[in-house]
């Protein structure tokens, strides 16, 4: 089975590409636990609230990859949470580097940064400074990842072509 990470910046469309091709392929989808984890707090999340998402993804991920016959396509892995805990806090804790080094994906979709910000409760980073600095971390992420990653540009029927087209052509070798 191939987990495909769609991973990027804040409003770049990763959660809408992760429907898509898990609607295309008929295969499931692990949502970004983050956002149900944040909707619950009464209060602004916290470093230790980022180990607490960190297993809440690895559980989403394993539960349902017990489901997908030949794909799991993954809204975010824990390298977008090292991201923020690194941004905002300048620290990860040791567990959720030990799950990136320890956990197997297939390929990355690194989502641009080239289509318009969309407001949300959740979502800090709307300056178009910020949200280049982010995609040049996503992409070094990607880049030490080791493993076959795109970058992918344009509206949404672009963006699902060139990720289906990526993963053919990568998963097919």
């Amino acid at each position: 089975m191939h987990k495909i990470v769609i991973i990027g910046p804040e409003s770049t469309g990763k959660s809408t590409l992760s429907r898509q091709l898990a609607s295309h392929y008929n295969e499931p989808w692990v949502r970004e636990y983050a956002r149900e984890y944040i909707d619950g707090l009464d209060r602004p999340y916290t470093y230790a609230d980022l180990l607490a998402i960190a297993k809440g993804q690895v559980k989403l991920e394993e539960d349902l990859a017990k489901k997908a016959e030949s794909k799991l396509f993954c809204d975010t892995d824990l390298r977008v949470v090292k991201v923020w805990s690194e941004h905002k806090f300048r620290q990860t804790h040791e567990w959720i580097k030990k799950q990136i080094d320890s956990r197997e994906y297939a390929l990355y979709l690194l989502t641009s940064i080239d289509i318009p910000w969309k407001d949300d409760p959740q979502r800090e980073h709307a300056d178009p400074a910020m949200r280049a600095h982010f995609m040049q971390v996503y992409e070094n992420e990607v880049r030490t990842s080791g493993l076959p990653w795109k970058t992918i540009r344009g509206g949404e029927e672009a963006r699902l072509r060139a990720a289906i087209d990526f993963i053919e052509k990568s998963l097919d070798q």
